[in-house]
């Protein structure tokens, strides 16, 4: 089930450590080029994704993934809503926004309490690695703020910047990243095909196009104007993941 509600009221989230400054774009690094994105798109790079499914293994165990077509409908459809939700924040961040007003909205459009504190660990692992990568004082400032993590695309989107990377590049790298952590736990959960399962993410390619471009275009028209698409069903079943006694994936 696919829908836009109308977006929730921000819940609470990690207590900052410092006052939000004023909005306005840190300075950036020069140009990375593409083999910047190449490295922060890579599922090798240490930002932690590799034990989370996406929703997937919920999605298998209820009988909604069991092949490759199916695998490719759960594919699109976490795309054209959570994942669009994320790669416009993922390009605001890479804009330069206000990184605490871009975290206030991200926990907006996260309804789900556990999805929640996956995407700030994932945001603490992420801020880890990209600091290693990408030493800038913006970085440093947005870890000190939210020692237990800012929400993951912003801090992915704030690691572009310093990357030297552009919106449309940080949108990319989430519209990928959430195709494709369901589609490598997949092959785990169901004993997919890896072909197949590659084949998958090759054909939604043009999608994932089409996403970023629609995210970074909102994106230059600032905080209000950010996508945000909701999933209920993603965020129904990652409550129950969470509940479960044994799983393979985190969530």
């Amino acid at each position: 089930m696919i829908t836009a509600p109308s977006i929730p009221p921000a819940t609470a989230g990690p207590a900052r450590t410092q006052a939000a400054p004023a909005p306005g774009p840190a300075p950036r690094a020069a140009a990375g080029g593409r083999a910047a994105l190449l490295v922060l798109a890579d599922g090798r790079f240490p930002a932690g994704g590799h034990a989370h499914s996406g929703g997937a293994e919920a999605a298998v165990k209820a009988g909604r993934i069991t092949d490759a077509a199916s695998l490719a409908a759960f594919c699109r459809g976490r795309l054209h809503t959570s994942g669009l939700t994320a790669a416009g924040l993922a390009a605001a961040a890479a804009l330069g926004l206000d990184l605490y007003a871009l975290d206030e909205a991200a926990d907006a459009r996260t309804p789900s309490p556990v999805l929640r504190t996956v995407a700030r660990k994932l945001g603490r692992q992420m801020m880890r690695a990209a600091r290693a990568a990408w030493p800038c004082p913006e970085l440093d400032a947005l870890a000190a703020a939210f020692p237990r993590g800012a929400h993951q695309p912003v801090v992915l989107g704030a690691a572009a910047r310093a990357a030297g990377l552009g919106p449309e590049d940080a949108a990319h790298c989430v519209a990928y990243e959430t195709v494709g952590g369901p589609a490598t736990a997949v092959v785990r959960l169901l004993g997919l095909d890896p072909f197949q399962a590659t084949a998958v993410l090759a054909r939604l390619a043009p999608e994932m196009d089409r996403v970023a471009e629609v995210a970074a275009t909102a994106a230059r028209q600032g905080l209000d104007a950010l996508p945000a698409s909701s999933a209920p069903l993603l965020d129904i079943t990652a409550e129950q993941h969470a509940a479960w006694p044994v799983r393979l994936f985190a969530s």
